[in-house]
């Protein structure tokens, strides 16, 4: 038996661009063994160079220190992620700002999202084109609560088709007991969390926001 063979050990093992079997790769205890075996069995009358056998070694070290840096940068990520999934759960019950702005296709309806945080008795809704100025009002169905879906013909007041572009979405109701209400568009409350493929989505209404999308996360009232 030569060194060549823990030579080659070693280059198989630091070899991470190869795609091998992981059985057919030997670890640090494998590799001890075998450098045991090595001396064991060498020709007394040609015993093995010092030096060689000081390089083996060091291999041995470098292989080690680098399981062991793998193991620590894993439980590392493992301890962040779990640190970023109990601060998503702790998102919910609170509230999330998203795009303020709907996107109106030529020629089409479009629909929209409203949290009404009391009963509606009544209100209105006002559409601003990106020079602020209104093109249309809707009036919010007595009785809306909670995430309610609006749909807009996409007309304007004067029953023409409203130009496709960006539209900013603003109101007020008044609720069940004559309270007023100013309309917050884009804000909703967090009713879930989702954890899927690494990443962290937040239960909005019916759909599910990636948070990427979201732009703040603040309690009522804060």
């Amino acid at each position: 038996m030569t060194t060549n063979a823990l030579n080659s050990l070693t280059q198989s093992t630091n070899d991470t661009n190869t795609a091998v079997n992981p059985k057919s790769i030997l670890g640090k205890d494998d590799f001890l063994k075998l450098l045991l075996v090595e001396l064991e069995y060498q020709d007394p009358t040609s015993p093995m160079d010092t030096d060689k056998i000081l390089t083996q070694t060091s291999e041995l070290a470098t292989l080690e220190t680098q399981q062991n840096t793998n193991k620590t940068l894993e439980k590392i990520t493992n301890q962040f992620q779990a640190t970023s999934n109990l601060g998503a759960i702790a998102a919910i019950g609170k509230y999330a700002k998203l795009n303020n702005k709907i996107k109106l296709e030529e020629n089409q309806p479009t629909s929209f999202n409203i949290n009404f945080e009391a009963e509606v008795k009544k209100g209105t809704i006002h559409i601003y084109d990106e020079n602020k100025q209104e093109v249309r009002t809707i009036d919010i169905e007595e009785g809306s609560v909670g995430n309610t879906t609006i749909t807009w013909d996409g007309k304007t007041n004067g029953g023409e088709n409203a130009k496709a572009g960006f539209y900013t979405i603003e109101g007020s109701y008044i609720d069940k007991n004559n309270k007023p209400h100013d309309i917050d568009f884009g804000t909703y409350p967090i009713e879930g969390v989702s954890f899927s493929n690494g990443k962290v989505q937040f239960k909005i209404g019916n759909q599910y926001i990636p948070m990427d999308n979201i732009s703040e996360i603040f309690e009522k009232g804060a």
